[in-house]
């Protein structure tokens, strides 16, 4: 998939309040190191690098686009391309991960997997969307199903992934965690209109259609959604977009 760092940054600001509140979960690793799996163009990066005060922190995304605007001369601080399901570094002291866990399916093996770059004492933190039974999620996949546009090919469902906060508990004490959070938290964001959640999910959720389907189709497929979406939600101004997040967080022997 190709990535649009400029439709992702639209609504920066309310995409980066999980990511700070992820961040603060996590204990200073003075002079450690640090993994941020699905770092997208990096500029949260360096406030999880200056925050945790990590000697190096490595950025990693599968997108050369967002990966293009990553900051640079940052000391301790590099970004490289890679897929976070294959990632298979040296134990690092913290492995972070906001909102990009979702893109991988099969949980219980990709924890394991992360378990294992965690070094002695290290933490794991992550975040995850929750929710895809919304309709800006649901209208798109009924949409995608329907002849006009299945000949693309299915998209998978993002949300088949995540699992429930009480999973993801149990999961993290069964690889050794000594001591654990996870919650799931509801953000709310105050969009312009109905019409905004479009805007929003533009540059994440519709990513996928976006590169099954050939220009003209996906402008349609776009204005059929937006039509449907509206159907759905209807048209308000503003629009309160509750949008919940499994925040989870363990720090391993």
């Amino acid at each position: 998939m190709s990535w649009d760092p400029a439709l992702y940054d639209r609504f920066a600001a309310e995409r980066s309040q999980p990511f700070y509140d992820l961040v603060a979960l996590c204990r200073p690793v003075e002079g450690g190191t640090v993994v941020d799996l699905g770092c997208g163009t990096g500029r949260l990066t360096a406030d999880l690098h200056r925050s945790v005060r990590a000697a190096t922190t490595t950025g990693i995304d599968n997108s050369p686009e967002m990966l293009a605007e990553a900051p640079t001369g940052v000391p301790g601080l590099t970004f490289a391309l890679g897929d976070l399901a294959d990632w298979r570094g040296p134990p690092v002291n913290l492995v972070f991960a906001n909102a990009s866990l979702h893109w991988v399916g099969d949980h219980p093996a990709l924890l394991g997997r992360l378990r294992q770059g965690i070094a002695p004492g290290g933490q794991l933190a992550f975040g995850v969307p929750a929710n895809f039974g919304h309709p800006s999620h649901t209208v798109a996949k009924a949409l995608a199903a329907e002849p006009e546009f299945a000949w693309s090919g299915p998209v998978e469902d993002r949300g088949t992934a995540v699992l429930a906060p009480e999973r993801y508990a149990e999961l993290l004490d069964g690889l050794g965690a000594v001591e654990l959070h996870v919650r799931l938290q509801v953000y709310g964001h105050h969009l312009e209109s109905t019409e905004s959640v479009v805007d929003w999910v533009s540059g994440t959720a519709l990513t996928p259609y976006r590169a099954r389907l050939d220009p003209a189709s996906f402008e349609r497929f776009v204005d059929l959604y937006r039509a449907r979406l509206l159907g759905a939600l209807g048209e308000q101004r503003p629009y309160f977009y509750a949008f919940p997040r499994i925040l989870c967080w363990a720090c391993f022997a």
